[in-house]
């Protein structure tokens, strides 16, 4: 939700809060309403009156019986106003000793900016699972091909072709090196049984 600029507990409303100087907060509160999403402004006083707003005629649902304690901190809440959603911030003026002062935004425009932020941030996410999707894919595919290529050459085998060494991995020292000559040591034993089979 957006923040009131250069409403805080060192305002510069609070001396005309203090003097009650009527038309100086009513410059201040337009200056505030012109601000982009800006459905209204308006500040009370320390005793919850209203003595500066944008609005032609102060609606009752904007005003809330807010205690002495709770003008100390800033609130917010969403209220609706002639059927539109708006989103109100409080903030105390001089730490709620003379009042507070009041921004309500549009619930349509908060709504838009949050999408806004949000909306790319999504995408991102969306970026990179598919990026890790792909990269894992890949990897997958890179770290079992040589198991393909001894499934392959296993099929080879049982089908009577010994004479095709089996070269692909022996040179590693992991497990696929380990199958490799292990496939390997059976290839040569099963070519010289089958050489001792057909010479005796």
């Amino acid at each position: 939700m957006a923040q009131m600029p250069g409403w805080s507990s060192r305002d510069a409303a609070s001396a005309n809060v203090v003097r009650k100087n009527v038309l100086e907060l009513y410059g201040l509160v337009r200056k505030y309403a012109l601000l982009q999403g800006v459905e209204y402004a308006f500040i009370e006083d320390g005793k919850g009156e209203v003595i500066a707003h944008t609005l032609g005629t102060f609606p009752p649902e904007l005003k809330e019986t807010v205690s002495p304690e709770g003008r100390l901190h800033m609130q917010r809440r969403a209220l609706r106003l002639e059927g539109k959603m708006v989103y109100e911030t409080s903030v105390p003026i001089l730490g709620g000793q003379v009042g507070a002062a009041h921004l309500g935004m549009q619930g349509d425009f908060v709504e838009r900016e949050i999408r806004g932020a949000i909306l790319p941030i999504i995408g991102i996410i969306a970026v990179i699972l598919f990026a890790g999707i792909v990269i894992s894919s890949v990897l997958v595919w890179v770290m079992t091909r040589p198991i393909r290529r001894l499934r392959n050459v296993a099929d080879s085998m049982s089908k009577g072709d010994l004479d095709t060494p089996v070269i692909l991995g022996i040179g590693s020292h992991d497990e696929i090196g380990d199958l490799a000559r292990s496939l390997e040591r059976m290839r040569s034993s099963l070519k010289a049984a089958m050489s001792r089979v057909s010479d005796g």
